[in-house]
């Protein structure tokens, strides 16, 4: 793999982490269905010292990937052909609505 590959799979493992134990710490219940792990995956996040992440992020696998797999939610959210604020918080909305959805059939 290209090094400068690995270097962004590594800052964002580790953007993902910490923002993974923030939300963590922050509000379990929320972080649980946004992340969309078990509450013991959460405990172990939570409790990672910043070796243990920067040892983490270094690995070649990518830890978070796109929860939107859909293309036609990729098209709701990326649709806009005149910036219009009214029409765009709607198809956002949709887009969330379609999302919730999927999350609530895979949970």
């Amino acid at each position: 793999m290209q090094a400068h590959i690995q270097a962004e799979i590594r800052d964002a493992n580790l953007a993902y982490l910490n923002m993974a134990q923030n939300l963590i710490r922050q509000d379990l219940p929320s972080a649980l269905k946004i992340l969309g792990m078990s509450e013991d995956a959460a405990e172990i996040i939570k409790t990672l010292s910043e070796s243990q992440k920067a040892s983490i992020a270094s690995s070649d696998i990518l830890l978070c990937r796109f929860g939107v797999s859909d293309d036609v939610v990729w098209g709701l959210l990326t649709s806009h052909p005149a910036p219009k604020p009214e029409a765009e918080r709607a198809t956002r909305l949709l887009a969330d609505i379609l999302l919730a959805g999927r999350m609530t059939m895979a949970a």
